[in-house]
C-alpha cells in the first residue's frame, strides 16, 4: 500500500470518529430544556458538550494532517452530507427519552472500546485525544446503562418503550462492524483498531446490562446502513441545515 493511501485512510478514520461525535452531540443537544427531569436535562446537555469537545479536537487534528488550511469550523460547517462519515445511528431523531438513552448506551459502549484501543495508537495526537475522551465516554456508558436498567426493569410502560427502542436501534449497530478497506489499512499501520474486530467485545460489554434490564435484543438481520461510507438517511440534511445555518448565511464569520 502507498503512503498516500495510508494517509487517506488515516484521515477518513479520524473524520469518522469526529463526525460521530459532532452529529450525535448536535442531536443530543436538542434535549436541552426538554428532558423529563431537571437533573437529566443537565446530564444530557453535558453529554452533548462532551461530544462536541471530542469533535473539535478530532476535526482540528484532521485539518492539521491534511494540510489544506481547513480548521475545525470549516470542516464542521462547510461540508455537505456525502462528505460526512458518521454512523447512521448518530443522526437518527431522538424520538423519545427511551430511544435516546438506548442509542447513547449502544454507541458509547462501542466508542469506549475504540478509545481504549486508540490509547496505543502510532498517531500520538490521536492517542492523547483518546486518553482524554475515554473518561467522558466511560461516564456516558455508565450513566446511560443505569437508565437502561431503570427503564427496562421499571413499569410496564417504561419497559415497553425501552424494548421498542432496542428493537428499532439494534439493526443499526450492524454498521459498527461493517468491514472497510480503511479499517484494514489503519489497523495494519497501528493507527487504530479495525471496527469489524470489536463485535465480540462490544456484545460482552452491552449484553449483561440488557439482560439486567429484562430486555431482549432482536434477532440479527441483514439490514445495513451506510453512513460511514457517506450514504446517509434523510435526517442528516435536516441536522446540517440547522447546525450550519449561521456559517452559510455569513460565510467566514468568526466569534
Amino acid at each position: 500500500m502507498s503512503q498516500q493511501s495510508i494517509k487517506n485512510s488515516h484521515l477518513e478514520y479520524i473524520q469518522r470518529l469526529a463526525d460521530n461525535s459532532l452529529i450525535l452531540g448536535q442531536r443530543i443537544s436538542e434535549w436541552c430544556g426538554h428532558a423529563p427531569v431537571l437533573e437529566e436535562d443537565i446530564a444530557l446537555t453535558n453529554t452533548a458538550l462532551d461530544y462536541i469537545g471530542q469533535a473539535r479536537l478530532l476535526l482540528s487534528h484532521v485539518g492539521e494532517l491534511e494540510g489544506k488550511g481547513r480548521d475545525e469550523d470549516q470542516l464542521a460547517y462547510l461540508r455537505n452530507e456525502p462528505a460526512f462519515r458518521n454512523l447512521t445511528i448518530c443522526e437518527l431523531p431522538n424520538h423519545d427519552f427511551a430511544r435516546t438513552i438506548l442509542r447513547n448506551f449502544l454507541f458509547s459502549g462501542f466508542q469506549l472500546l475504540i478509545w481504549e484501543a486508540l490509547q496505543n495508537s502510532s498517531d500520538t495526537q490521536l492517542a492523547s485525544i483518546a486518553e482524554k475522551s475515554i473518561k467522558e465516554t466511560r461516564y456516558h456508558f455508565n450513566h446511560s446503562g443505569e437508565w437502561v436498567v431503570r427503564l427496562g426493569d421499571g413499569t410496564d410502560v417504561s419497559h415497553a418503550k425501552a424494548q421498542e427502542a432496542l428493537n428499532y436501534l439494534w439493526p443499526y449497530t450492524n454498521e459498527f462492524f461493517a468491514s472497510t478497506d480503511v479499517d484494514v489499512e489503519v489497523s495494519n499501520a497501528k493507527i487504530g483498531p479495525a471496527w469489524s474486530d470489536l463485535k465480540s467485545k462490544w456484545l460482552s460489554l452491552v449484553k449483561p446490562v440488557i439482560d439486567q434490564a429484562c430486555l431482549i435484543p432482536p434477532s440479527d438481520t441483514p439490514f445495513a446502513s451506510y453512513g460511514k461510507f457517506g450514504r446517509h438517511s434523510e435526517h442528516l440534511g435536516h441536522i446540517l441545515a440547522e447546525m450550519q445555518y449561521l456559517q452559510r448565511c455569513y460565510p467566514g464569520a468568526t466569534w
